[in-house]
């Protein structure tokens, strides 16, 4: 696999975001992997792979190594770290807020705060920096369960529309980042690959369009 370029993508928004600019680059996969079962998609380069994982696992497939660059959100770079691994370009796609989330009726009081969040990481740089004494409890998925069944105060969550928060009776709070896809690479991939993946990432930023 040395001579072959691997770019880690989660299926889903990013994924179909990512395609015309994978496409800028003279870029295609041949298989759509909503529909097909393969990890590891063939492109019309016989050198280019596309390795399909979860969002939160592509930072650590880059940072290791096992793939050369990657396209993750800021959220889960935020929670990741940025070890092995560069942060090139902001791609500004699959946009979203990172906040802090409460129900309706939450007023903040006094004494210890419980988060429940899939990123923990953030949470508690977030409230540390607040000043504030937090309990944080990780979850996985439905996050907007923890404050209605009396699990947590409040959630730090992904939102996009704002639409689940206020179905479930939840308002958005504290603005902690805004979130968009980044482009990242491997730091001895650069090194070693240099001119093909300079090549691809140049091609990619030009692409982007900027809102």
């Amino acid at each position: 696999m040395n001579n072959i370029i691997t770019i880690a993508l989660s299926k889903g928004r990013i994924f179909k975001e990512t395609l015309p600019l994978l496409e800028a680059a003279g870029i295609t996969p041949k298989d759509d992997p909503e529909t097909s079962r393969k990890l590891i998609l063939d492109t019309n380069h016989d050198d280019v792979k596309l390795v399909i994982i979860r969002a939160t696992d592509v930072p650590t497939y880059v940072q290791y190594g096992a793939a050369d660059l990657g396209v993750a959100g800021k959220d889960v770079l935020m929670e990741h770290g940025g070890d092995g691994l560069y942060e090139l370009v902001d791609l500004h796609i699959a946009k979203c807020k990172l906040m802090t989330a409460g129900l309706n009726d939450y007023q903040p009081g006094e004494g210890r705060l419980r988060v429940a969040t899939k990123f923990v990481n953030v949470a508690r740089r977030y409230f540390a920096e607040q000043g504030k004494q937090v309990e944080v409890i990780k979850l996985y998925g439905s996050m907007e369960l923890g404050p209605i069944v009396g699990l947590s105060d409040l959630i730090v969550d992904v939102v996009d529309t704002g639409n689940t928060l206020k179905a479930n009776g939840l308002k958005p709070i504290d603005h902690i980042a805004d979130v968009s896809s980044r482009l990242i690479v491997n730091k001895a991939s650069l090194k070693t690959k240099h001119d093909r993946i300079q090549t691809i990432v140049d091609q990619m930023s030009k692409a982007v369009k900027h809102d």
